[in-house]
């Protein structure tokens, strides 16, 4: 049952390439379960005026359905709150948790409306057509950010002070959480240690992040700092661009819009799919393809097999797209040896390993010996920087011996290679340096 309180309507604001202020694009209506947008005609008018993402909301006259079975366009859900910023707002409007005894449905409008202003990409929802109100973050210090994360984790109603604070993030999707930083010359995600944390998640990803960039591999700027004797994952936002007359925004899709996928049907989006899309709807495909390839190597290599299509995205600028940095290669807890990456690889095949790249690669216009070579190049950039990083981050040695060999580089990455011996020894020698590395 969808609450009382819902609302039944929103207007949709967009800020334009190069653009400092939103203008209004059109209206959200309820009709049933399904959401239906209509482009303003005065938007329409614009010379500058582009589509939200096309081909699902085509920059036309009268009202567009969503498409293949969806209940919204994904585009507009790609600027809906996750599971995060989900329940920061079930715990303002009832303060309690979200799966909580009692606790109301609320409507899709409701979650756009009650976000933050300062989400992923060039969009933001308002109630009004003529007046844009930013839903905008109260001061806040890191470790107040803390706490407040902590109390919404245990269904704690916040005071008013630091339920506003943590709002502003409530428009960044994901599950762990998250608030939304800004120091004046650059704008950052900041994720916090959960409550149920049995290792250093916050650590793996930002060892899996500048391990990435070490690589080869073009992903999101990160750091790390702690707040309340916790570590604290700072990303910089690259949906962003300073100019001296403020501050503009990029529009994004997640691969899953790009697919024309929802939440319901992510277990059928392909890597393969989004290939054949690269080829002809992006920007320097060539180049894409072998980017999106050594990103889908590394996430074998390093135990991210959380690459779902929501956890990949690329910039519209009205007519084409551009493959994004990379963001969330964060390595997973294994109980085993097998694993299985989000997306599939090729065909049917998922599994998280090297000779499953290697049977993708004329996918990406590569040969299976310039695949190879990329692989060993990524395993032997691991080697040589891991020492490096895991000091930066200053991880502990439980969690060094944690992830050497077993998210980092794990055996099962290399099973069922054949005819690459140059690979197989640059894997074994690089597994053992790591492994090593933990044991000093």
């Amino acid at each position: 049952m969808t609450s009382r309180a819902d609302a039944t309507e929103a207007f949709v604001w967009i800020w334009l390439p190069g653009a400092t202020e939103p203008v209004v694009a059109g209206r959200l209506d309820q009709e049933g379960e399904r959401l239906l947008f209509t482009y303003g005609a005065s938007y329409r008018r614009r010379q500058n005026a582009i589509s939200i993402y096309e081909p699902e909301l085509p920059l036309q006259e009268g009202v567009i359905a969503p498409d293949n079975g969806l209940l919204m366009a994904s585009a507009i859900r790609d600027g809906s709150p996750d599971a995060w910023g989900r329940r920061v707002i079930i715990n303002r409007l009832t303060g309690q948790k979200r799966d909580a005894a009692g606790v109301p449905e609320i409507g899709e409008l409701t979650y756009l409306l009650q976000s933050g202003s300062d989400r992923i990409g060039a969009l933001d929802f308002q109630a009004s057509a003529t007046e844009y109100v930013p839903r905008l973050a109260a001061q806040a210090s890191l470790d107040e950010l803390m706490e407040a994360a902590a109390l919404i984790e245990k269904g704690v109603p916040l005071t008013p002070a630091l339920d506003q604070a943590i709002n502003h993030g409530t428009s960044i999707g994901g599950a762990r959480p998250k608030a939304l930083i800004d120091d004046g010359t650059k704008k950052f995600i900041a994720k916090f240690s959960a409550s149920n944390d049995t290792y250093s998640v916050v650590k793996a990803e930002f060892i899996a992040m500048r391990l990435a960039s070490a690589s080869g591999l073009n992903a999101a700027s990160v750091s790390l700092t702690r707040a309340a004797q916790k570590d604290v994952l700072l990303i910089e936002r690259f949906d962003r661009r300073r100019t001296k007359h403020g501050w503009t925004r990029q529009a994004m899709v997640s691969a899953l819009t790009i697919l024309g996928l929802d939440e319901m049907m992510a277990r059928y989006a392909s890597y393969e799919d989004l290939a054949e899309l690269i080829r002809h709807r992006f920007t320097a495909p060539k180049d894409t393809l072998k980017e999106l390839y050594g990103r889908i190597c590394f996430n074998v290599l390093c135990g991210n097999t959380d690459d779902h299509a929501r956890n990949h995205a690329a910039f519209w600028d009205g007519k084409m797209m551009t493959l994004t940095p990379a963001y969330d290669i964060c390595p997973q807890n294994r109980t085993g040896i097998e694993a299985t990456q989000a997306m599939l690889i090729k065909g049917e095949r998922r599994a998280s390993t090297l000779a499953t790249c290697l049977a993708a690669a004329p996918d990406y216009h590569l040969k299976e010996a310039e695949a190879a070579a990329l692989i060993e190049d990524q395993i032997t950039a691991m080697a040589q920087q891991w020492q490096a990083v895991c000091d930066e981050a200053e991880l502990s040695i439980v969690d060094r011996k944690f992830f050497a060999g077993r998210q980092f580089l794990n055996s099962y990455a290399i099973e069922g290679i054949d005819g690459h011996n140059a690979l197989q020894d640059a894997f074994g020698a690089a597994r053992n340096t790591l492994i090593a590395s933990a044991n000093v």
